[in-house]
């Protein structure tokens, strides 16, 4: 078996062209790039990667973005009180709901451009821009603004520099990739159960395109654009959303025939194989072979991905053991290549199963989690509260950020090894927020089309 360290070795040569220059590396970029597994450092090392990034990237914000000055202000804290990661809980958390109060037109531009540490590009906005118009004029102009969405359809906009995206990008493919030890390698062939990267501005597709890079050959479930404003049509319940779906019905249909041909051919072929995204698509596909009662044996030949979006239809969700049972009996891969990965559009840290728990890892080299009570107070490991993050890697925007989920979080993994803390296997949404994250809206697109039921 290959060596853990030749193995990533093998990743960083994949990848070379989204990483920096070392010598040019933030402390954030040190404790992403530099560690060999930002899941199973040394704690001693790792908490002077992270204490270095997060006190770098706080003190970046403070200086650079007015509008995050102002608020740490009015919270009377300065980049000279974190002395310690014991300080990191006097760091300003911003609510994510925040990235969901824009406006329209030019003043969304200007609202960009409040959130942004720096610059924006200079543009030309016309009235007639739509949100996807303005974001695709300041991406050709050298950026990457991506978004999410909730149910409500009010999506999550937040602004990346290139540079902060290569980053999370490389930190996703990496986070993944460790899990799945020694599994992956690049002569194999991937299907991604997302939108098209190159087609979309929703993250969840966007930043996988990555992917491309790190397997040699890789299909894509939803090959067409997808602009913000009809996911955000489409997820209403009304004549113009039926009227969308309606519309995609065939093409989704057609969706599930194309993967299952692959299946056949990749098992015929005794390929490689690799899913990523969304598991709702992956499960009708498996409805559609259970109906017609045939299955594959991949083993260890196969691996899947899962990023959220556990919900199947309104007030029907698969749990994750669940999910990987119907894995492992219709595609034969073992629980063990079945895992969940898990974060936002917000951040750029990305908690992944360990394969022999599957409890979900936190990176502890650039990244600091907090689980928060309702008074905004950190609460004792194993106590249930908002999942809330210090982010060291993101420059482009102040990743400090309460959410709203639901997480316990433990000191250490009670079934592996690895010495980063870790979440629950399954995040849930705190009552009175809405679901939200790019699966889920893939779903309420797509899911009465591929089931034949409302979304």
């Amino acid at each position: 078996m290959i060596e853990f360290k030749e193995y990533i070795e093998n990743l960083n040569k994949r990848l070379h062209n989204y990483i920096p220059d070392p010598a040019t590396f933030t402390p954030g970029e040190e404790g992403v790039f530099k560690p060999l597994d930002v899941y199973n450092h040394p704690k001693k090392e790792a908490d002077e990667y992270k204490f270095k990034a997060i006190k770098y990237a706080f003190k970046h914000h403070y200086e650079n973005n007015s509008f995050y000055k102002k608020y740490c202000k009015e919270n009377n804290v300065t980049p000279d009180d974190i002395k310690s990661i014991d300080d990191f809980n006097k760091i300003p958390l911003i609510p994510d709901k925040f990235f969901k109060t824009y406006p329209s037109g030019k003043e969304f531009a200007m609202w960009l451009a409040t959130i942004y540490t720096g610059e924006l590009p200079n543009i030309v906005i016309k009235k007639s821009d739509d949100h996807d118009d303005i974001i695709n004029k300041f991406n050709d102009a050298g950026l990457v603004i991506s978004y999410s969405s909730g149910t409500s359809g009010r999506h999550t906009f937040i602004p990346r520099d290139k540079r902060t995206f290569n980053d999370t990008e490389y930190a996703i493919a990496k986070a993944a990739i460790t899990m799945v030890y020694p599994f992956w390698e690049y002569d194999s062939y991937g299907y991604l159960l997302m939108p098209n990267p190159f087609k979309t501005n929703v993250f969840a597709g966007k930043v996988c395109s990555v992917y491309f890079d790190a397997v040699k050959d890789v299909q894509v479930a939803l090959d067409r654009e997808l602009k913000a404003d009809l996911i955000r049509a489409a997820m209403k319940n009304n004549l113009k959303g039926r009227i969308i779906r309606y519309a995609m019905q065939r093409e989704n249909k057609k969706m599930i025939e194309r993967i299952i041909n692959w299946l056949r051919e990749n098992y015929k072929k005794k390929n490689k194989i690799s899913f990523l995204g969304a598991p709702f698509i992956l499960y009708f596909v498996m409805e559609e072979l259970e109906r017609n009662g045939e299955s594959f044996d991949f083993g260890e030949n196969g691996a899947v991905i899962t990023g959220g979006g556990w919900k199947i239809f309104e007030g029907q969700r698969i749990p994750v053991d669940e999910f990987r049972k119907k894995v492992e009996k219709i595609l034969g891969i073992p629980p063990e290549n079945c895992l969940d990965l898990y974060g936002m559009v917000e951040g750029n840290g990305w908690m992944v199963h360990c394969p022999e728990g599957h409890y979900l890892h936190i990176p502890s080299t650039y990244y600091h989690a907090m689980v928060i009570d309702e008074n905004g107070e950190e609460v004792a490991y194993g106590e249930k509260g908002r999942f809330a993050f210090l982010d060291g890697l993101a420059m482009s925007y102040p990743s400090f950020i309460i959410s709203g989920d639901e997480v316990r979080m433990y000191e250490e993994c009670p079934v592996c090894h690895r010495t980063s803390p870790v979440l629950e296997p399954e995040v849930s949404r705190a009552k009175g927020d809405e679901m939200r994250g790019c699966a889920e809206e893939m779903r309420r697109v797509l899911s009465m089309d591929l089931g034949g039921k409302d979304a």
